[in-house]
């Protein structure tokens, strides 16, 4: 097996993104392209640039962790879109370029002059990922979106909770933004296949709201024939399986327990020494399990609750039983499987002088998997590499520009 050693062979090498965005949704899909080629232009504002460069845990560089990480094998280019000489020198960049990423809020590039429609004439073929809370259309078009508010308008935050508690963020407030850039991603990846066979480029339009409630599994389907509103179960209630849930163990830690079938849940009867749990005549059966959910959830609560963490999971593995640790970083950090994949890799930093770790680059690919070459670059790092090597200007130019304070 060969696989792609440098940029150069994996499989967007060629591709030029330009990413206008800000913080995670629209840039986290500029990321992933990055991450498997394509050379990315950071186009950031000359005071200040993105504001995730401040968002999270800041390094004596200033730009924060979140940063880092997030902006890895990026290019940052200053301009300023809101003066003349930014945007003609921004429509310089969109004819060199495939592929763009803006989230700004609705209207904003057209009121700077660079609207779809202005850009496709001048690259027929660029492909436009425009990510905003509720789309490009719609009565809400023109209202602010931020990941935490499309988890409460796509309807997983109020699933989020213990019954009849106050709804809680469903784990980190940013979830709708890399939903949302996984699924730009999915889109620009889909119109890049359209344009080879056509020439032709096109939008994508992403709003996160819609990222958010297309993971609701059937939701939307029993409320349409029961009229079925799903409430806050907590960590053990399920309308499918039982038990189904997160349970403490005697250590204060918590397991993660899954037995969607019977035959799962005769394995953890079997973990528990208590196999008649499954039989026919107490809760071998799903349906008699949620019929006695409580007494169900009661049993093993009892049992996990009796034993460290360690001594629940090795007894569900040695059996099959579906049983996880619900871990936090630092669990994360010593998780030999996580180390096995190399989920988490360490990024030498000529700037900061030390050792960074980010999270791995997902998916694998087998032949050519993506690569982390540089972690976030500083504000304005690349502006005179890129406007003297790419559009040609001269150093006078240039310079000319930094006095107008365009760059």
């Amino acid at each position: 097996m060969t696989t792609a050693t440098s940029q150069a062979e994996l499989p967007l090498a060629g591709i030029r993104v330009i990413d206008v965005a800000t913080v995670i949704a629209a840039p986290y899909c500029a990321t992933i392209l990055g991450e498997f080629g394509a050379d990315v232009l950071k186009v950031e504002h000359p005071m200040g640039g993105d504001v995730c460069r401040k968002f999270g845990t800041p390094t004596h560089r200033g730009d924060t962790l979140a940063w880092l990480g997030e902006a890895r094998n990026k290019k940052s280019v200053t301009i300023d879109l809101h003066r003349p000489d930014g945007v003609e020198l921004f429509k310089r960049l969109i004819e060199k370029a495939d592929v763009l990423c803006e989230n700004f809020r609705t209207g904003t590039l057209e009121k700077w002059g660079l609207g779809w429609e202005v850009l496709q004439r001048i690259n027929p073929g660029l492909i436009m990922l425009r990510v905003t809370g509720y789309g490009q259309t719609g009565p809400y078009r023109d209202r602010p979106g931020f990941a935490r508010i499309a988890h409460a308008v796509g309807g997983i935050a109020y699933l989020s909770g213990m019954p009849k508690g106050t709804p809680v963020t469903p784990g980190s407030t940013t979830l709708g933004d890399y939903l949302t850039g996984l699924y730009g991603c999915v889109g620009v990846l889909m119109a890049l296949r359209y344009r080879e066979q056509t020439g032709l480029g096109q939008y994508v339009d992403a709003a996160l709201y819609e990222s958010v409630f297309r993971c609701t599994d059937e939701l939307a389907s029993a409320f349409a024939m029961f009229g079925t509103v799903r409430e806050r179960h907590g960590p053990t209630h399920n309308d499918f399986a039982c038990p189904y849930g997160h349970f403490p163990t005697k250590d204060g830690k918590w397991v993660a327990l899954a037995c969607a079938t019977d035959k799962l849940f005769a394995r953890l009867a079997e973990a528990m020494g208590r196999p008649e749990l499954a039989s026919s005549g107490l809760y071998g059966e799903q349906k008699t399990r949620l019929e006695n959910r409580s007494d169900v959830n009661e049993i093993v609560r009892d049992w996990c609750g009796s034993l460290t963490r360690e001594e629940v999971l090795k007894r569900c593995y040695a059996t099959g039983a579906p049983a996880g640790p619900l871990n936090n970083i630092a669990d994360i950090y010593g998780d030999r499987q996580f180390h096995a994949r190399r989920n988490l890799v360490a990024i030498d930093d000529e700037d900061l002088g030390e050792t960074i770790v980010v999270p791995s680059v997902i998916p694998r690919l087998s032949e050519t998997p993506g690569q982390i070459r540089h972690l976030g670059p500083k504000l304005g790092q690349h502006t005179e590499e890129v406007l003297s090597e790419l559009l040609g200007l001269s150093q006078e130019e240039i310079g000319e520009l930094k006095k107008k304070r365009v760059i």
